[in-house]
């Protein structure tokens, strides 16, 4: 019988030796399926921050291009603008040196001027500029600028007797002050 308990023991030591193999392989199974999806789930997280970093660079460079189109749209636009007023002053620019150039009375001359005036004014109106009312207005800091004050019975407590320099605005900016005479 010390044979076969032999026998049985060592059959026995086996079976648990294979069995010990098998929990083995079965932890190292298991321990590689959870290091699998932990290592599945690490390169989809890297995949997904490759990509938003891609479209991080991808918004910045047309980000960028957006600013310089714009930077290069403001300036076609100061440009235009520019040529445009400056295209509303240049027939009374050519009519200046016509009369320049011109022979005749005091008479002709003084029309001629007069006419050239016309032509700045017109060309103001076309821009949508205004002269800036004065005399018989009262003092407005926001329009006028005054350089002087007088005594002066018949006007009233701070209203315009005179204008030395005449101011223009468009729209609610002015362009230049009107310098004026301010009556005490």
């Amino acid at each position: 019988m010390k044979k076969k308990d032999a026998k049985t023991e060592k059959q026995a030591a086996e079976n648990a030796s294979v069995k010990d193999e098998t929990v083995k392989d079965s932890a190292q199974a298991e321990a590689g399926e959870t290091d699998n999806p932990l290592q599945a789930q690490v390169e989809q997280l890297q995949k997904e921050l490759s990509e938003q970093k891609e479209l991080l660079l991808r918004t910045a460079a047309e980000y960028d291009n957006y600013r310089k189109r714009t930077a290069k749209e403001k300036d076609a636009t100061w440009n235009d603008a520019k040529a445009d007023t400056v295209e509303k002053f240049l027939p009374a620019l050519d009519n200046l040196e016509r009369a320049l150039s011109a022979e005749g009375d005091a008479q002709d001359i003084k029309k001629g001027v007069e006419m050239i005036h016309k032509q700045f004014l017109d060309a103001l109106a076309a821009l949508k500029v205004e002269e800036i009312p004065t005399v018989g207005e009262a003092l407005d800091p926001s329009l006028h600028h005054a350089v002087m004050h007088v005594e002066d019975e018949e006007a009233g407590e701070g209203e315009i007797v005179e204008c030395f320099q005449k101011g223009y605005k468009t729209g609610d900016r002015v362009i230049r002050y009107s310098m004026v005479k301010v009556a005490n």
